[in-house]
């Protein structure tokens, strides 16, 4: 990979800039005490069809459409949960509160919803929750013209970003991916976003694909560029052969098993990637894509100015969240997570079922250890252009990990900063693991095969496995302790 210089000059406004070393410079390493949510995610688990590569939660076909939709389900429990945790929220920290710098809703395919559901969350969201002035509120939608919805609808309902699942812009290699739109259908969508008044369009791209070149990528950066989105996620296919490892809470999951269909594509895909191809790949996006203003200020994500992803940055933050929905997660902003359980029929029934008080669906919520937090916060750093004070480097709990990256040439001073250098991007699980406490990785001798790629996922010290597709933190966020899959 060709080499290139740090970024350099202020990479965060001075107020998060704030709230990151308030978290990285306390003795705990890890954040104070619990605080009330800064942003929400909303899980809306249906698609038309279920993609072979896919491990969020998703139900598809008669599901999502036509006489057997469950979306109206859906919404109603959306709504009852929406109330009870906002009343779990009064009731530990009362009334005061700052409202919501950010709403994300994410799938499945969210653009399925008609504009008056999304219109009739976001009411009750801003009446419960509060959405700040000038938040962002983000809906996820499939380009094609099947189950792209009323994108002016949604923007006249509240929306204020769209984020496009692209893939690819080569249609041979979105059939292969089993995606339902063309390279034209992205076109149209992102026109039909523009005309209606979505001034900050965030595409999601997949390189390290199968029989993908580089020439074709090449093509669908350029062809990309061309559409002038204000945000471009970049993410090498990540394929858990048999899904990710769940979470069980109270027996229930919160991830849905694989498909053997998916499982047997998903190994030949696997057999068709190559480590030194998705480098040049990843190498050949800093090129192409940095002359035409999109900054590179997390791994996999690039942004022109002022269109940076604010939920997203929530999670590479550490900032408290909540969720809702079927197997969404939630932060308290200190070491708790919590998480629903991943059936729809379990989460319906707990929540609207008939013969009983409404009470909260099924799921599970896990304590970390204020080292698994430590590590958490310099990982989580790590992954941002912006990196972690230098000072990291002289506590005990990490200053050999950073010793040895410095000298390995994966991470570099860069002021009073330490970042990941443009070969630490591409072997920042090797970092990641010598960061996590004893017996969880480095010290219990797990390391990264020599020249790995990095996961696409959130941090190499994440329990939880989530794609760094725009969103995916919120469907499963980045707590720490095990090494995603690269």
């Amino acid at each position: 990979m060709r080499p290139r210089p740090p970024a350099t000059g202020p990479l965060v406004p001075a107020e998060a800039t704030g709230r990151i070393r308030a978290v990285l410079d306390t003795p705990g390493f890890g954040g104070s005490q619990p605080r009330p949510p800064v942003a929400l995610y909303v899980h809306i688990p249906f698609c038309l069809s279920l993609c072979p590569y896919c491990d969020f939660v998703v139900y598809a076909g008669r599901a999502a459409r036509g006489p057997a939709s469950r979306i109206g389900e859906l919404m109603a429990a959306l709504l009852v949960e929406l109330e009870l945790r906002a009343d779990g929220l009064e009731a530990r920290n009362g009334g005061a509160r700052r409202p919501l710098e950010s709403v994300y809703v994410g799938g499945g395919t969210p653009s399925l919803l008609e504009p008056a559901d999304l219109g009739t969350l976001l009411t009750r969201v801003d009446a419960r929750f509060g959405i700040g002035a000038g938040a962002e509120v983000t809906l996820e939608a499939n380009p094609g013209e099947a189950d792209r919805g009323d994108l002016a609808g949604f923007r006249a309902a509240g929306a204020t970003r769209l984020s496009l699942g692209v893939q690819s812009l080569d249609d041979g290699e979105l059939r292969r991916l089993g995606r339902r739109h063309r390279a034209s259908d992205v076109t149209q969508a992102v026109g039909q976003a523009r005309a209606a008044g979505f001034d900050d369009i965030s595409l999601d791209l997949l390189y390290d694909l199968p029989d993908q070149t580089v020439d074709s990528w090449r093509s669908t950066l350029h062809r990309a560029v061309a559409l002038e989105p204000d945000h471009l996620s970049t993410y090498a296919l990540t394929l858990e052969l048999d899904g990710v490892v769940t979470l069980d809470g109270d027996r229930a999951p919160d991830h849905l098993p694989v498909t053997g269909g998916a499982r047997t594509w998903r190994r030949r895909a696997a057999a068709e990637q190559d480590e030194d191809r998705a480098a040049d790949m990843d190498a050949l996006a800093d090129e192409l894509l940095e002359p035409y203003g999109y900054e590179r200020y997390e791994i996999a994500n690039r942004a022109r100015p002022g269109h940076r992803s604010r939920h997203n940055l929530c999670y590479w933050r550490r900032e408290p969240h909540e969720a809702l929905g079927p197997g969404a997660h939630a932060f308290d902003g200190d070491r708790v997570r919590r998480w629903n359980g991943a059936r729809l029929d379990a989460y319906v029934a707990a929540l609207t079922g008939q013969g009983h008080a409404p009470s909260l669906p099924p799921g599970g919520r896990d304590v970390v250890s204020a080292a698994t937090a430590r590590s958490e916060a310099a990982i989580l750093g790590l992954r941002l252009a912006e990196g972690i004070p230098a000072r990291v480097a002289s506590d005990p709990a990490f200053a050999a990990a950073i010793d040895w990256s410095i000298g390995e040439g994966l991470v570099q001073p860069a002021g009073d900063r330490l970042r990941l250098t443009p070969r630490g991007r591409l072997l920042s699980n090797e970092v990641f693991l010598r960061l996590l406490p004893a017996g969880e990785g480095a010290a219990s001798g797990e390391r990264p095969a020599a020249g790995e790629r990095p996961a696409a996922g959130d941090p190499a010290a994440a329990r939880e496995h989530a794609a760094s597709r725009e969103g995916a933190a919120a469907r499963r966020p980045p707590p720490a302790a095990a090494l995603p899959a690269a």
